[in-house]
């Protein structure tokens, strides 16, 4: 008898890890506590190439803030022999209902150490390359929810690396980490935080944790009366989403406190409101944590334990500076590393100098726009008060190319908030 129930025992468990490696996740390939995956971190994005069907890896951008897998182009989803079964019509964040994508729902993606089994890839059938353009580098789609599901990931930004843990490590919490409750809302994390505002009153906003946001903190004001506009802000462009571009106003909190650490004078995104505001009135948040936030930070998700731990990094206290140029610089998709200017602000030192959108930036300080990187430009362009940059720029007339007249402006970078 005792044969028999050892018998079954030991066949139920086999059965049962059979079982959980047809589910589908993201697994170690093999049995291991930890693995380590290296990432190209850009403005505290998290970039890391993936192979799918064992074709060549692209550029992916891991994404708390999205339930599914993402490719940008169905040109290429169709290059990679993808099979689709059925079309969803998307809501971008702009509220654009218009954006169509094929499900492809059987997929596997390797990503050295760790594999994705029976992923399922929403793939856009107009193309995405605006990314790539704010960015500075190619990123062809998206990893999100159920790259976290399963297992503890830590996120070093300073190193650039993540580190996948098994399932049931991590028991503990890590020495010098601290803790604070992650509620996951239909496949995406929050957390509860506290800001007090410009004018001395305080929030307690459920905010999105969405590493593949740019911003630092976004507060949505449609959501409830208690935000309030600073006193100094401006108004920008605040990124690039897939249903458009996000508008609104730049200013800063006094402070935001999450996990027992506390930031101040941060950064914060005012959107406007928009037909999608529904959507994030729905899931009772107030806003958001992006990179800008959470790049300062060391992170560890762990989604099966409700938890988000968190420990400073090196630039932890260091200030949250916004552009003080006044140029939006965007990169031209698919080409070699062509810089030109998307949109000025008014009253800015570039606008007062005669810098018009959609000139082509040659060269930043003498040096070639072809030896810089975006990123580095735009770190440039909000790192000191009083420092003097110059910039030579090609204005095109109209759409032909063969006439131009180059300019050379110099000035000195202003805070504006």
């Amino acid at each position: 008898m005792y044969k028999s129930l050892f018998a079954f025992l030991f066949l139920f468990i086999a059965i049962q890890i059979g079982s959980m490696a047809q589910v589908p996740g993201f697994f170690m390939k093999e049995e291991q506590r930890k693995v380590v995956i290296p990432f190209y971190p850009s403005n505290s994005l998290i970039i890391i190439p993936v192979s799918i069907n064992g074709h060549t890896p692209l550029n992916f951008l891991v994404d708390t803030g999205v339930r599914s897998n993402i490719l940008f182009s169905k040109k290429l989803g169709d290059a990679l022999g993808l099979e689709y079964t059925r079309r969803l019509k998307l809501v971008g964040a702009d509220g654009s209902d218009d954006l169509m994508a094929s499900v492809s729902p059987i997929n596997h993606f390797d990503l050295g150490p760790v594999e994705g089994i029976f992923q399922s890839l929403l793939v856009l059938e107009q193309e995405f390359l605006e990314l790539e353009s704010v960015i500075g580098i190619p990123i062809y789609g998206i990893i999100g929810y159920e790259f976290f599901k399963f297992n503890p990931i830590k996120i070093d930004y300073d190193n650039g690396l993540m580190t996948f843990y098994k399932h049931d490590a991590l028991r503990w919490k890590p020495l010098f980490y601290r803790k604070t409750h992650l509620s996951i809302q239909e496949n995406k994390p929050y957390i509860q935080a506290r800001v007090k505002q410009k004018d001395g009153s305080t929030l307690y906003p459920k905010l999105l944790v969405d590493t593949g946001a740019n911003h630092g903190l976004l507060l949505n004001r449609e959501t409830t009366e208690a935000i309030t506009m600073p006193p100094l802000f401006i108004e920008s462009a605040l990124g690039q989403s897939l249903g458009g571009m996000l508008f609104g106003y730049m200013g800063r909190v006094e402070s935001l406190s999450f996990a027992n650490l506390k930031l101040t004078e941060v950064l914060t995104s005012y959107p406007e409101e928009t037909p999608f505001s529904y959507v994030i009135k729905d899931s009772g948040r107030s806003g958001s944590l992006g990179a800008e936030v959470l790049g300062r930070t060391k992170l560890i998700f762990d989604y099966p334990r409700n938890r988000l731990l968190v420990q400073r990094a090196d630039n932890f206290f260091a200030p949250f500076q916004f552009d003080m140029s006044g140029m939006t610089l965007r990169k031209i998709p698919n080409d070699d590393n062509r810089i030109y200017v998307s949109e000025i602000r008014p009253g800015s030192p570039a606008q007062r100098l005669g810098i018009e959108a959609y000139d082509e930036v040659l060269m930043i300080n003498n040096v070639p726009t072809f030896f810089w990187e975006l990123s580095d430009i735009n770190k440039l362009l909000r790192s000191e008060q009083g420092k003097k940059v110059e910039v030579e720029v090609r204005r095109y007339e109209g759409d032909d190319l063969t006439k131009y007249e180059d300019h050379k402006f110099s000035f000195e970078l202003k805070r504006q908030i």
